[in-house]
């Protein structure tokens, strides 16, 4: 007697498994995050992210252009703020000649068409490395949320196509979502950072962008009474919900891997896209495991992109992205 169905025939060849694979991944999944500083010709690599590079302005009108050529059209941008810019209120950010709402009208006079999104935090521009205003050892909610509101009001008119508040306050999307529309940014879009974690994954972006909370007395030592804890599950679909009746048009969940559970949650929960940041944690450890020859670089990234994608990722924050699409070419 011999069995009826045979599973396994559906996996004989590269063809067949190919021709029934339930998730497919291509280049308009990807977001792309980029970091930008201050100066020019430069291109220099994050000593804790091998081969992820901070550029100048005008390395960054090469680069976008590069991932266009690759398919790869949306991206992320983030800042290097010089020290003697910081403060406790991110002031510097609502410069409308800052460094990023440059970088925002550098990238869409080198390809129009590129889907701009931009960071909406204060930690780069805080003096005490926070995504808020810091008060008698505590986050100041609300008078943040009205900082970070103009801050992507500042983003939008700069060009940006969606503004991305990855702070965590209280009813900031919301008062954003008002704030935009009443200045005439209707078709402004915002990806709020909804289900965002206090993770220890985030070690080498905070090098990147030199927005590590500060030791000193009366500043909390980390971001745990704004960001997520860890252990919970339940709270991410609160916030997540909160976020969209308040006006959000995709939510993101932060970091990847360690969170897929979450974003089956969520997609499973509610009828919008879905955003996924595998952060720099993770793109760190598969670098030096892969350095170390303890695993298959190329191997290790495309079976997480696929396990992020098949647990219902509809958009995909990555380091990788190149990488990826290279590889699926």
């Amino acid at each position: 007697m011999f069995p009826l169905r045979r599973n396994r025939r559906l996996r004989q060849s590269e063809a067949i498994r190919g021709l029934v694979r339930e998730t497919i991944v291509t280049p308009d999944d990807f977001l792309v995050p980029l970091f930008v500083t201050e100066g020019k010709g430069i291109k220099e690599e994050i000593a804790s992210m091998p081969n992820y590079h901070r550029y100048s302005l005008d390395q960054l009108e090469k680069e976008v252009k590069d991932l266009w050529s690759l398919g790869l059209k949306s991206v992320l941008l983030f800042v290097k703020v010089p020290d003697n810019l910081k403060d406790n209120k991110g002031t510097e950010a609502l410069n409308p000649d800052g460094l990023m709402q440059r970088a925002v009208k550098t990238v869409k006079n080198a390809v129009p068409d590129m889907l701009v999104m931009t960071d909406v935090a204060l930690d780069p521009y805080s003096s005490y490395g926070h995504d808020g205003v810091v008060e008698n050892g505590m986050i100041l909610n609300d008078e943040s949320s009205s900082i970070l509101s103009e801050m992507a009001l500042s983003h939008a008119q700069a060009g940006a196509d969606f503004v991305a508040p990855s702070d965590m306050m209280d009813g900031r999307i919301l008062e954003m979502r008002e704030l935009l529309e009443d200045e005439g940014f209707i078709n402004t879009g915002i990806v709020s950072y909804s289900a965002k974690y206090a993770s220890a994954f985030y070690g080498p972006f905070r090098d990147a962008l030199d927005s590590a909370p500060v030791d000193m007395a009366n500043v909390p030592k980390d971001k745990k009474t704004y960001q997520m804890d860890y252990a919970n599950r339940i709270e991410a679909l609160r916030e997540t919900e909160m976020d969209i009746d308040e006006g959000a048009d995709i939510v993101m969940v932060k970091p990847g891997l360690c969170y897929l559970d979450i974003v089956r949650d969520i997609k499973n929960e509610f009828d919008v896209p879905v955003a996924v940041y595998q952060v720099s944690g993770e793109y760190a450890m598969i670098k030096a495991a892969a350095e170390k020859g303890w695993l298959n670089h190329d191997a290790v990234v495309l079976e997480q992109t696929y396990a992020i994608k098949r647990a219902g990722a509809d958009i995909i924050a990555s380091y990788f992205a190149k990488d990826v699409v290279k590889l699926l070419s």
